[in-house]
């Protein structure tokens, strides 16, 4: 029997295909979404859902099964094709419908999964919707008939359409943040045979004949392939961005671009073949956001998650603006996106989110940003990114451990009543120092702070952490990993 727990996580649903999702799965998530959100969402038109899909092999069944619960329950289904999940949230607002995107993000090819949002693209998650749909979903699935010769035929049934929404995707972000900058640009792009392949020839190429923009594009593995033969479409392993590294200052380009599989994520290497951290991506696009804010005489709040760099609060607040701190998560930062009318928010995971954009998360207008801002200038983007790569940090290291509550209870009994640390419990475990802030008891000196955050699924520990300098760092980093991995058996995975 199927057990939804087991593919609904926080933000999206996701398993592997044949076992955990099939297509009988589909069609009762198809049922449960639209009696679950158009039942209970008067902005939107009624009875209508957007369904969107990225290029993996197996997603046409599911959307098929999917679309045959939504049509079962009389709701109408408008079938958008090939997309980003940013193009899905695109059509979600600019048609004012509710929609799912069928897509694994970056998983391996064996994987695929949804991502659902009400009209408007406001999110859906498991506190704001999706443990209704996974809870309604399950009773058919249990229920002896459903889905079998002996279910009654639907009374009313609705129909399927098909709408192309790209090119109004692309005119969108074109008028955002124009690109009129006084010197054209290099770029290579890698889209690691994901949906970049088909979105940024759209947005920032001559693919449906919009007006030349001052690029030059170098393609990387544009051919939709969800087997990914190239490398998986993951930029957040730094084994995937490899290729782009080697390939940015061989063709003397002057910045390369790495989206994930559903081209909603983008990672940003500088014109040396450097990874820059998306950390100083958020604090650059936060300035420019910040300053039309300004311009306009408006206030403006920024939004980033509590294991974004140190730099981007600074520089929120250099620039005159409110910075609001969230826990990790899309669902997450989203809400407080629209709580707070934020005109920006970013993630350390490279999500970026514009109140311009529905609220919602795209990274091909933080791109747009990075080439706007380049363009605007005569130096390389290394030196313009330098301003806020403030501190050192230690990426992401997983630890699989084997009772997690009492790992991170090490952590806090060797690190609590030391002076001058902080802890906070908003999300997982945050520990930290201020740089003025005394020192001792085996304590780092100067500025540090760590995260170590549960995994909702596997009993794994997520740490990260920063400092103000490479020594403080390792010897915070080797510190926690030291408390958490006491006399149990660990796997490091970075990313």
């Amino acid at each position: 029997m199927a057990q939804l727990t087991e593919i609904v996580k926080a933000n999206d649903i996701r398993g592997l295909v044949g076992t955990q999702l099939t297509e009988r799965i589909a069609r009762a998530l198809g049922s449960a979404f639209a009696r679950a959100v158009l039942t209970s969402d008067p902005d939107g038109p009624p009875g209508r859902v957007l369904l969107g899909q990225d290029m993996r092999d197996s997603g046409e069944a599911l959307i098929n099964a999917f679309a045959d619960g939504v049509t079962g329950e009389g709701a109408q289904v408008v079938r958008i094709g090939l997309c980003s999940t940013d193009g899905l949230y695109y059509a979600s607002g600019a048609l004012d419908a509710p929609g799912v995107m069928f897509t694994a993000s970056h998983n391996p090819a064996s994987y695929n999964g949804m991502k659902m949002c009400r009209a408007g693209a406001r999110p859906i998650g498991l506190d704001s919707g999706l443990a209704e749909i996974r809870d309604l979903a399950q009773a058919l699935l249990d229920h002896p008939t459903w889905g079998t010769e002996e279910a009654p035929e639907p009374e009313l049934r609705g129909a399927v359409s098909q709408e192309d929404t790209l090119r109004g995707y692309a005119e969108h972000l074109r008028g955002l943040v124009p690109l009129d900058s006084r010197r054209k640009l290099k770029i290579v792009v890698d889209a690691g045979n994901g949906m970049a392949g088909l979105t940024v020839p759209a947005v920032l190429g001559a693919a449906l004949g919009l007006p030349d923009l001052p690029l030059e594009i170098v393609p990387m593995y544009f051919e939709l392939d969800g087997t990914f033969p190239n490398h998986e479409a993951n930029p957040l392993d730094p084994a995937n961005l490899r290729d782009l590294q080697k390939a940015v200052p061989e063709h003397g380009a002057d910045l390369g671009l790495a989206f994930d599989g559903d081209a909603d994520r983008c990672f940003v290497i500088d014109e040396r073949g450097e990874p820059i951290s998306p950390s100083a991506i958020t604090a650059l696009v936060a300035a420019r956001e910040i300053g039309k804010e300004k311009a306009a005489g408006r206030p403006a709040t920024v939004i980033h998650n509590l294991i974004t760099s140190r730099a981007v609060p600074e520089v929120i607040a250099e620039n005159g603006a409110t910075a609001v701190k969230t826990r990790v998560g899309h669902a997450f930062i989203k809400v407080e996106m629209a709580k707070y009318d934020a005109v920006f928010g970013g993630e350390h995971s490279a999500h970026y989110y514009f109140r311009d954009f529905w609220f919602a998360d795209t990274g091909m207008l933080a791109a747009l940003h990075v080439l706007a801002a380049l363009g605007e200038q005569d130096g390389p983007l290394s030196g313009l990114v330098e301003q806020y790569e403030r501190y050192t940090p230690s990426g992401e290291i997983n630890s699989v451990v084997a009772d997690v509550s009492l790992a991170t209870q090490r952590v806090v009994d060797a690190f609590e009543g030391r002076p001058g640390v902080v802890i906070d419990r908003l999300d997982g475990l945050t520990v930290s120092h201020e740089a003025d802030a005394p020192s001792g008891d085996g304590s780092p000196a100067g500025l540090w702070w760590f995260n170590l955050r549960p995994s909702n699924t596997e009993p794994l520990l997520r740490l990260n952490s920063e400092a103000s300098d490479p020594a403080t760092m390792a010897l915070l980093r080797d510190e926690v990993l030291g408390l958490v991995r006491v006399a149990e058996p660990a796997v490091d995975a970075r990313g």
